[in-house]
């Protein structure tokens, strides 16, 4: 996977620096800058879980909350062995945002443990996450901080994570995750909601670029559960997607990839390389490819100054949390590639979460096709603001994106006033 050099910003970095820009822009006083760049609590939990060997080892784990100005805390949970406290400020502080940019009523948070979860049986994860769960249940709640999967996590965490915390209750307490499996009230359609956000905001930005999306080259990097699911969405749509790539390898054939077989070669093979019917290629390449439209899905930091030039696609779509630093926003600006940021590209996820959540408070469930009926309404409604914006103000779609944001959870903190 490509990254960036040492000397670039990280992503808590890159976060503040996108978020001063419209400070400036918005000429929000010092103090709510400050509030604004503040995480509002931070958890840091570390506890024994049992080994199956009868060992104990020590994990750390953390939850933060970054504002609830405008309601409870969402995000998701990871478990990364790499995974540092600047990380989950930044992604708290992206959550705030994204939520704010489509215009559901929460604030941002993060969470995770510091592990490796391939390296655990499913007992020991099974372990992990309850004490986990355990140790954060000061914080969240239905009403608090609802919780979400993310990076190595899925819906099996998130029942354990429900089990647990409605055990400590004494009754079920289905709202305090989502992204939970549709037998223990989860929501028709969640698992596909990122993806089909990405694909509905794909649709708006063809229109304005009068581009046809039916034969046009899309390159994807990162062919995880986001990723695949785009790849096959827009193939759907009449697409062709030239290439992907997992971690280490990718695949390009300007033709289009027969993505069932990519698929079954990928899970027989448990890698993409040596597939036969393509070209391997690096993340790297991938980025630079000739096609319509690119779609970083994989982690944050892919692309900045240095290698933002080599671009070629018209429209770039973040599939992916923060990848793409200030820099690489300036140039895609200069050679007029059209950006559709993360927090308005990939908020599908939370929307349905959102929608999940209405469901578990209510008790009332939506079949999939309301699910993606709703979503394409507010994705779309997201995108024509943001665009709008972009037009009025003369900016780049991310600026945009974050006047909107920013402005709105600015107001809400500005209309509560500071307690006491």
């Amino acid at each position: 996977m490509t990254t960036e050099t040492d000397q670039s910003p990280n992503l808590l970095q890159t976060a503040r620096n996108q978020f001063n820009n419209v400070a400036d822009i918005l000429g929000l006083e010092t103090g709510l800058r400050k509030v604004l760049l503040t995480c509002k609590r931070e958890l840091t939990v570390n506890f024994p879980v049992q080994m199956d060997n009868g060992t104990a080892e020590v994990y750390t784990g953390y939850r933060f909350q970054h504002n609830v100005a405008r309601g409870p805390a969402k995000g998701g949970i990871r478990y990364h062995p790499g995974l540092t406290p600047d990380d989950l400020r930044a992604l708290a502080m992206l959550m705030t945002w994204k939520c704010a940019t489509v215009d559901i009523p929460y604030g941002g948070a993060k969470g995770g443990v510091v592990v490796d979860p391939k390296n655990l049986s499913q007992p020991e994860l099974e372990r992990l996450t309850r004490r986990y769960a355990t140790e954060i249940s000061l914080m969240i709640g239905p009403d608090t901080d609802i919780a979400a999967p993310d990076v190595n996590t899925d819906s099996q965490t998130m029942a354990w994570i429900m089990d647990t915390y409605s055990m400590q209750k004494g009754y079920s307490v289905t709202a305090v995750v989502t992204g939970k499996p549709i037998n223990i009230g989860g929501a028709e359609g969640r698992g596909e909601a990122t993806a089909r956000g990405v694909q509905y905001v794909i649709r708006e930005a063809c229109r304005e670029k009068n581009i046809q999306l039916e034969g046009a080259k899309i390159a994807v990097q990162g062919f995880g559960n986001v990723g695949a699911t785009v790849a096959r969405l827009l193939a759907e749509d009449g697409a062709l997607i030239v290439a992907i790539s997992d971690s280490a390898n990718g695949l390009y054939n300007p033709q289009g990839l027969d993505l069932k077989n990519v698929t079954i070669y990928q899970q027989e093979h448990h890698s993409l390389a040596g597939y036969p019917n393509a070209d391997g290629i690096s993340n790297q390449d991938l980025l630079g490819l000739d096609c319509d439209i690119l779609i970083p899905a994989a982690f944050e930091n892919q692309l900045n100054g240095q290698n933002a030039g080599q671009v070629k696609a018209k429209i770039v779509v973040e599939a992916a949390n923060g990848p793409s630093n200030l820099e690489a926003d300036r140039v895609f600006h200069d050679n007029g590639i059209f950006l559709v940021p993360d927090i308005l590209a990939n908020a599908g996820g939370v929307t349905v979460s959102y929608f999940e959540w209405v469901q578990d408070l209510q008790s009332f469930f939506w079949n999939e096709a309301e699910t993606n009926r709703r979503l394409n309404t507010i994705m779309s409604k997201a995108f024509g603001e943001v665009h709008k914006i972009a037009q009025e103000r003369k900016v780049d779609m991310r600026t945009a994106a974050y006047i909107l944001a920013v402005g709105r959870v600015a107001e809400a903190c500005l209309t509560r006033g500071i307690y006491p």
